[in-house]
């Protein structure tokens, strides 16, 4: 596209404040636009995240003064967006805001919980979906309700640059965040079962974190995304993914690009994201993920999952979905550019 787009992301947190895959999918989004000679002005809807504007890869980000915020970009001819990007709990008042003033509103749609899926009705001009079941889930409930056809939308895959993550793997078994949802209560248990192997426990950017103090469990404070590879991936030889929910599953992907074997609960999301690389087990059976773990300390066991995970990390090669993303944001902004 020849015009320069200006967009205007409408998020409640940023990297690396906002340090969860959501914020840090969408921010490989932006910097993607960026890259391609747009301008992104991201706006923090959080009072309390950050009091000075900062760029992070050419991505301008600014933070809450006060509830006329917006207008500084939607009143300001020479400002004014193209299109406006938003996701999770800001979609309502971006939404609101791109009707009033008829600009373009794209909608990441990171799940499909009622209180995301429901702002479709009010048919943005682009639903960007993380994953193909959660498009499929979405068409489903919207068919269910609607004679008439959904907003446009397409399916980009929370991208993951592989440079960014790839490293030699350690020796430990890792979880990324220690909430019950993520599987924090069975992390525990198996260490405690498993007093002869080696666990890391890292802390999340969210949720309740369940902490305990064993002699094989070293825990990690929440680590910055920018820093994972060094801090994380690269003490880890096998990552478990117990979560309750996952609409994909970033970090599994994150940990694939290093030959990191993924334990996980089959989740639609995981099940899409890993592929024939997931080694999967309810999160309810303690007992197959010590099993699962113990037939992974067999060197060619682990040999043999490490590649199938490497081959599925390039199979999920993000630059077919970031030119995806790229053309329909700029297909989006052609209402108004």
């Amino acid at each position: 596209m020849e015009a320069l787009v200006r967009v205007l992301a409408m998020l409640h947190l940023y990297p690396p404040t906002g340090n969860a895959g959501a914020e840090w999918a969408m921010h490989t989004l932006l910097a993607a636009l960026v890259k391609t000679g747009h301008e992104v002005d991201v706006l923090i809807i959080e009072p309390s995240a950050i009091d000075q504007p900062y760029t992070l890869d050419d991505v301008r980000v600014h933070p809450r003064r006060d509830k006329g915020d917006p207008f500084e970009w939607l009143l300001d001819d020479a400002l004014r967006p193209h299109v406006i990007i938003t996701h999770l709990m800001n979609t309502p008042r971006a939404t609101i805001l791109g009707e009033m003033y008829g600009i373009p509103v794209v909608h990441v749609l990171h799940n499909d919980h009622e209180n995301e899926r429901s702002w479709l009705q009010r048919r943005p001009s682009l639903v960007v979906y993380n994953s193909d079941w959660v498009r499929d889930s979405c068409l489903t409930w919207w068919h269910d309700r609607h004679v008439e056809e959904p907003p446009a939308g397409v399916v980009v895959r929370p991208p993951v640059i592989a440079s960014h993550y790839e490293t030699t793997p350690g020796d430990r078994v890792t979880l990324i965040n220690l909430c019950a949802k993520k599987g924090g209560q069975l992390f525990w248990e198996l260490a405690r079962r498993m007093p002869d192997v080696e666990f890391l426990a890292v802390k999340g950017a969210y949720g309740q974190q369940l902490v305990e103090d064993l002699p094989n469990v070293d825990v990690q404070e929440c680590v910055p995304g920018g820093q994972m590879r060094d801090l994380v991936y690269a003490r880890t030889r096998v990552l478990l993914v117990p979560s309750e929910y996952e609409s994909w599953g970033r970090v599994a992907v994150e940990a694939m690009v290093s030959g990191i074997p993924v334990v996980a609960q089959p989740t639609p999301g995981l099940r899409e994201s890993l592929g024939d690389a997931g080694v999967f087990a309810d999160r309810d059976d303690v007992d197959a993920w010590v099993a699962v773990i113990r037939r992974l300390r067999k060197i060619p066991v682990w040999r043999a999952a490490s590649k199938r995970a490497k081959a599925r990390a390039a199979e999920l090669d993000p630059t077919p979905d970031l030119q995806t993303w790229v053309y329909a944001v700029e297909a989006a902004a052609r209402l108004t550019v």
